[in-house]
């Protein structure tokens, strides 16, 4: 064979390079797959290819050649001849023959699929016709490794075609990871630069469909592609900012809520300072603004104004412009300062006056167990003993020290064992409030009683619902149907409100008004929901249920008060529970006397469980806790409580009302009450029901005992 360049001739012949067929890749788009090198060995392995195309490859071979990771890409020459260009362990992946060398030269991947090759087109005269270059026959030719394939070994005359038909063309495990490597690369790169043409698209036409987010599949790779919106420069500006935001806001304020939604959509991060958690910040604010009004939002130490002022610098679209001005530099040292985790506010307190004395009996009572009624009580001493010691110590007569006895029991220092009376002399039980057998249930219980004098509890039910309040504006979705509960945990608020509620333990419950102590209850309830999850979980099974609503405790006026005996003990008036033989409350019991009157079947609608079917998580006013009890109804009723189908005259509840059903009637009654509470489209649907006389079916829904968060 000629191979000197005179004995040859430069042609520019078309190569059309296709996708390998391989598991690594898709299928051709002709559907067929490139031919086996073992299917050609019935060709004339001479130095030229015969005229036509190998036939297709048995399925067998094919799978055996695709598990072996061979590697064949089809060329398609101009002069109307096909073969097959073996992949060998050389650097490229396309490769061409210059008119002065052998060597083969790399094409780039990222060139088009049809390249245009110079390609040394030997003379037909001296190579028979042949349209590629082979190599000399008497060189040596490479051979597969022993045991790569079961075709039997090479005959040991060294006859050349014996070895071109037993042999096997490997590609390197390198190259192939090379080739696959480029044309993912390519084809990612030509698939963003696609990006922004699409985007541009879609800012044209408002009514396309497409998405700001794209994804797109290679070889098997899921990739997704966000593109960048003005919120996420924003976020990134906000990042960037030297100075800080501050502003100080309320608990339940409309316009506070207004601009913390505002920075929040900016991404932009921001100081809130809630003079209802911080109230000694409330005089910084007056000093630096001239008025208590909030919120009053702060660039650094420069006070920016209000709602108002952040509403017309937003429409005039200088906001932006005025937020690099002014927070280009590093906060100074005089600008509002950040709330500080750990550290309670200096309160005016004040000892009670009875603490002296409550120590003295500490000391010098004969604290022990008795036997009484068949019965051991734990921790207890006698009336007339006490009466002894008041006597010694305060040198005054009986009379005066069964008074102070009684002063004693109406402030919670101490209790009758069996809870017969407050105090009296003679041969009755006592024991001191911190040895009552229920204080290891109280969680708001932390080693002693307080001391200080017991709050109004009407101020004390305020701060509570101020905290718990600014608690859901921080760490609850917008609806607050999902609460973070970690955060939450973390927050300083919290830490607040675990300091506030050991306060509860000695106020006097009696002195709240209906409605007050209504929304007390109400409050207290959902915050021990909220403080019960974050310390023991949410229950999974029955009996867990049952002990997250009996066994987790608040001494609250010196008595427990789980959730079990606050809803249906206190605001259902001491009706069962359901599934429960038993009332909260026993015979005798004070707290009995704080029970409501009359039964408000809305109360179901504002107790939150912490479960995803349970009413939204709020907290009620004493002054408008009826209307907001009715607000609450129509809410849970509107986001799914209630639903009507009227081909099946079907009228789907949720269970809550199937458990208490005793606080809503019948069932004619029940649908007659809901109509009150519907929007105009159910409230039409139901009407309509209720109006031609036939038969409504009521279906309880299931109900969802997921948590919360």
């Amino acid at each position: 064979m000629d191979s000197s360049p005179k004995g040859m001739e430069n042609n520019a012949v078309e190569v059309r390079i296709c996708k390998a067929a391989g598991k690594l890749n898709d299928a051709p788009a002709n559907g067929l797959f490139p031919e086996s090198p073992r299917k050609c060995d019935k060709m004339n392995h001479s130095n030229s290819i015969p005229n036509g195309i190998c036939g297709k490859p048995e399925q067998k071979d094919y799978d055996d050649q695709e598990e072996q990771g061979d590697h064949f890409s089809e060329i398609e020459i101009a002069n109307g001849r096909n073969g097959y260009l073996e992949d060998h362990d050389d650097a490229g992946s396309s490769s061409s023959m210059t008119e002065n060398s052998d060597e083969f030269q790399t094409v780039s991947p990222e060139k088009s699929e049809h390249v245009k090759l110079a390609v040394d087109k030997p003379n037909t005269e001296n190579n028979g016709g042949a349209g590629i270059l082979r190599p000399h026959a008497h060189l040596p030719k490479p051979e597969a490794p022993p045991g790569l394939n079961s075709s039997p070994p090479a005959s040991p005359n060294g006859d050349a075609s014996a070895n071109q038909k037993f042999g096997v063309a490997m590609p390197a495990i390198g190259k192939l990871i090379r080739e696959r490597s480029s044309n993912f690369s390519a084809a990612f790169v030509r698939r963003l630069s696609s990006l922004k043409d699409n985007n541009n698209d879609t800012e044209e036409d408002p009514k396309s469909n497409k998405r700001d987010v794209t994804e797109f599949n290679l070889s098997g790779l899921k990739v997704t592609v966000k593109l960048k919106t003005e919120s996420d420069d924003h976020q990134q500006q906000g990042q960037t900012l030297k100075g800080r935001i501050s502003f100080f806001s309320r608990s339940n304020c409309r316009d506070c809520t207004a601009v913390r939604s505002f920075l929040r959509e900016k991404g932009l991060k921001f100081v809130e300072i809630n003079i209802d958690v911080y109230p000694n910040r409330e005089k910084e604010l007056v000093e630096r603004t001239g008025t208590s009004s909030v919120p009053q939002i702060f660039f650094n130490e420069k006070l920016f104004g209000g709602l108002v002022a952040l509403n017309s610098l937003r429409n005039s679209g200088g906001f932006d412009q005025r937020l690099k001005e002014m927070l280009s530099s590093k906060c100074p040292d005089d600008a509002p300062a950040t709330p500080v985790y750990g550290f309670d506010d200096p309160e005016e307190e004040w000892t009670d006056q009875m603490i002296g004395i409550v120590k003295v009996l500490r000391l010098r009572l004969p604290i022990q167990d008795r036997l009484m009624k068949m019965k051991i009580v734990k921790n207890c001493f006698a009336g007339s003993e006490m009466v002894e010691v008041l006597i010694q110590h305060l040198d005054c007569g009986r009379r005066k020290a069964v008074e102070i006895g009684r002063q004693l029991a109406r402030k919670h220092f101490i209790h009758h064992v069996f809870g017969e009376n407050d105090f009296e002399d003679g041969n009755h039980f006592y024991r001191f409030l911190e040895h009552e057998p229920f204080i290891p249930k109280c969680f708001n219980f932390r080693g002693s009683i307080s001391d200080t004098e017991p709050k109004s509890a009407a101020k004390v039910g305020q701060r509570l619902t101020k905290i718990m309040s600014a608690i859901l504006e921080s760490y609850a979705s917008d609806d607050r149907r999902h609460l973070d509960y970690i955060g939450i945990s973390n927050s300083e608020e919290f830490r607040r409100y675990i300091n506030l509620v050991q306060e509860l333990h000695r106020v006097n419950l009696f002195e709240l008004s209906p409605d007050a102590r209504l929304s007390f209850f109400l409050n207290l309830y959902n915050a021990i929901v909220i403080h019960a999850v974050i310390r023991v979980g949410r229950p999974q099974g029955v009996i867990e249920r049952r002990s997250f609503f009996s066994e987790f405790q608040y001494l609250v006026g010196g008595h427990p008060y789980s959730l079990n005996t606050i809803e249906n003990g206190i605001l259902r008036n001491n009706r069962r529970p359901p599934y429960s033989l038993v009332k909260p409350f026993g015979a005798g019991d004070n707290r009995t006397e704080l029970a409501c009157a009359k039964v408000n079947p809305l109360i179901h609608f504002g107790l939150c469980n912490g479960t995803r079917s349970g009413p939204t998580v709020r907290f009620f006013s004493p002054q408008g806790v009826e209307a907001e009890l009715r607000f609450a109804a129509r809410e849970f009723f509107k986001s799914g409580g209630m639903e009507v189908n009227l081909e099946k005259r079907t009228v789907y509840l949720t269970q809550i009302i199937k458990w208490f059903n005793g606080d809503f009637g019948q069932e004619k009654e029940i649908l007659k009450w809901i109509l009150n509470y519907l929007d105009a489209t159910r409230a039409g649907l139901l009407t309509h029901l209720l109006g031609d006389g036939g038969p409504i079916n009521i279906v309880y829904q299931n109900y969802d005992w997921s948590m919360n968060s």
